[in-house]
């Protein structure tokens, strides 16, 4: 399976908060740029799934709007992790203790009280086993994290331990990449 993995636009944001599942907008020049890059490449009636976080559906919708054959579909489990207590804070404003315990239990820790890496990688697994039933070709329009596990899970790689598992290369925000699955 072919999957486009979409990284949302820029979000209309301070620099340096955690925003995780926080619903902000993207800038929409931007997300303009970014649907219209995407419109000219993608192929004729692929299957479109998106976070139904307002950043990524901006994107989903202006593409829609270009392409009337790429019906985008909302799909909860492409939303970016929950960081919970901390979601809006600063991340300079964090405790260090904070980021010791969940450097300590990566896979496990719900930094935040929300959510896991784990639980991350175990609902990405769960949207590409849809996804691969339903097309050989598909569009991911989400998040950093997300796109984070799926490169894990195409490795094998289905929990992690340490936090010098996750990997650091994403797409930067408006980009994509192209991954040959399976």
């Amino acid at each position: 399976m072919k999957l486009w993995l979409v990284r949302h636009a820029r979000p209309l944001i301070d620099s340096g908060l955690c925003y995780g599942a926080s619903n902000v907008p993207a800038d929409q020049a931007d997300t303009l740029a970014c649907a219209r890059a995407l419109a000219a490449v993608l192929p004729q009636g692929v299957c479109v799934r998106t976070s139904p976080l307002q950043r990524c559906e901006q994107l989903a919708l202006c593409l829609q709007e270009l392409r009337p054959d790429l019906m985008p579909v909302r799909d909860a489990r492409l939303t970016e992790m929950d960081f919970g207590c901390w979601e809006g804070q600063r991340w300079d404003a964090i405790a260090q203790s904070a980021f010791d315990k969940w450097t300590a239990q990566f896979g496990t820790w719900r930094f935040g009280g929300r959510e896991s890496v784990n639980e991350v990688l175990k609902r990405v697994a769960a949207v590409l086993a849809d996804t691969a039933q339903q097309a050989d070709e598909a569009v991911w329009i989400t998040h950093a994290g997300v796109i984070r596990g799926l490169s894990l899970l195409a490795q094998g790689t289905t929990h992690i331990e340490r936090a010098d598992q996750w990997p650091v290369d994403v797409p930067g925000f408006g980009q994509w990449q192209q991954m040959q699955l399976g």
